[in-house]
């Protein structure tokens, strides 16, 4: 590991929702529409009122649904 992560940004590149400063705020735009679309082909329900960590992982979860995100 380096001890700046802005010369090897892939060292923090991936970090658990649930560790996110931010992770209580509502879910992003970008989130929202990426979660809007994959609900859409997984044929499930969209949850419009998640946070961004939630958001996250229902992301995650729908793209190994899916098969998209590999």
């Amino acid at each position: 590991m380096t001890d700046n992560p802005k010369t090897d940004p892939t060292t923090n590149a991936e970090k658990d929702p649930d560790d996110w400063v931010t992770g209580d705020e509502p879910m992003t735009g970008a989130q929202a529409s990426y979660l809007k679309t994959l609900s859409e082909e997984a044929h499930e329900a969209f949850p419009g009122d998640l946070t961004k960590a939630a958001a996250s992982k229902q992301i995650d979860a729908l793209q190994e649904k899916t098969g998209r995100g590999r």
